[in-house]
């Protein structure tokens, strides 16, 4: 499961609404960039001054606005004074341990989701929070500033004039990067079904220390898969529902879809969670059984050994009148005694299958 830098007690005391930033800083620059089109028009830049930003706000033409970097505190301030934000919102932007959520404020939407990539080479879930803002004519998304997204195909969609992007709203761009994040999770839970597998099959094969490790370590991830995925689910019904006047009927239908496949997710995460649940008992029943054929094996041989720690005791006693030290054959019948009893012990064993 990742880790999280920071924490929330470095806001404790402080007023409601102070803008703290809370994550870790994976960007040293903060990177504005603006798409802005409608059916007939289509720029894109990406600007320095986030006051290059403000006059997009009232423009008839649809504007994505995206911030990378929500650490630099005085960024975000001036883009939420440009376009009226609430200090909580703000408040919640630059702090990366939110729950995925939605909040009504009339004249604008604020979500916040994450988005979630898988590292093959580490076997590490990477994850970066997204908050967007959804207005009339404008979309304000905020991320952390990890290298790489999910929204590069919406990017060339938009200045290839694929798909309704330019002849819908903004409502439909929010549900475009929502769809895009939820999709990502099914990556996610493909490459965490494949190494379920093959934990599955060292679990059949030779359980090891190792194995339990990978069992413990895909578990924390679906815990945290969970902790991502469920409130998503509410977000999204909202949306669909239409409980903001934002959202037009035309994209409910395309948020329903998303909605379908948050639920089919859910299903998944579900699954592999019990499937790995299942998969310790099975870890845990194999140790205990290689634990008991060991002490059978080791009952064996030490049972076996009782008859002939008899003989050498009885004939290892110290005194001067024991008649079979006289003999001749005295010897090797207790060898033939040892070995006769020996096998015997084997065979009877052996037809019990006690090993």
């Amino acid at each position: 499961m990742p880790k999280l830098t920071g924490r929330e007690s470095e806001k404790a005391g402080l007023p409601p609404g102070t803008m703290v930033h809370i994550g870790k800083k994976y960007t040293g620059e903060c990177k504005i960039s603006i798409l802005d089109y409608d059916q007939k028009h289509f720029q894109e830049r990406e600007v320095k001054d986030v006051k290059e930003c403000f006059p997009f706000k009232a423009s008839p033409t649809i504007t994505w606005i995206n911030i990378e970097g929500i650490h630099d505190i005085p960024v975000i301030e001036q883009l939420g004074k440009d376009f009226d934000l609430h200090p909580l919102i703000l408040e919640d932007i630059v702090n990366t341990l939110q729950r995925p959520k939605m909040e009504d404020y009339d004249d604008y939407v604020y979500m916040v989701l994450k988005m979630i990539s898988y590292e093959c080479k580490t076997s590490e879930i990477i994850i970066e929070q997204v908050s967007i803002i959804l207005g009339k004519n404008y979309l304000l998304s905020f991320q952390e500033g990890i290298e790489g997204d999910v929204f590069n195909p919406l990017r060339e969609r938009i200045r290839n004039k694929k798909g309704k992007f330019r002849t819908m709203g903004s409502d439909y761009l929010a549900y475009s990067l929502i769809d895009a994040i939820v999709d990502g999770y099914f990556l996610v839970l493909e490459k965490l079904g494949e190494k379920i597998e093959d934990v599955e099959e060292q679990l059949v094969a030779n359980p090891e220390r190792s194995t339990l490790h990978a069992l413990h370590q895909l578990k924390r991830d679906m815990i945290f898969l969970r902790k991502s995925v469920w409130p998503l689910r509410e977000l999204i019904n909202k949306l669909e529902r239409r409980e903001s006047c934002l959202i037009q009927e035309a994209t409910s239908v395309y948020l329903r879809d998303v909605y379908d496949h948050t639920i089919q997710i859910i299903e998944t995460i579900e699954s592999y969670r019990d499937m790995l649940s299942g998969m310790l008992d099975i870890y845990l029943s194999s140790i205990s059984n290689r634990t008991n054929e060991v002490m059978k094996v080791l009952t064996v041989i030490a049972t076996i050994f009782i008859p002939i720690t008899f003989l050498v005791g009885l004939y290892g006693m110290n005194f001067k009148f024991m008649p079979e030290f006289n003999w001749q054959w005295g010897y090797p019948m207790v060898w033939g005694i040892i070995i006769a009893s020996s096998l015997a012990m084997l065979f009877y064993f052996r037809r019990k299958k006690w090993f």
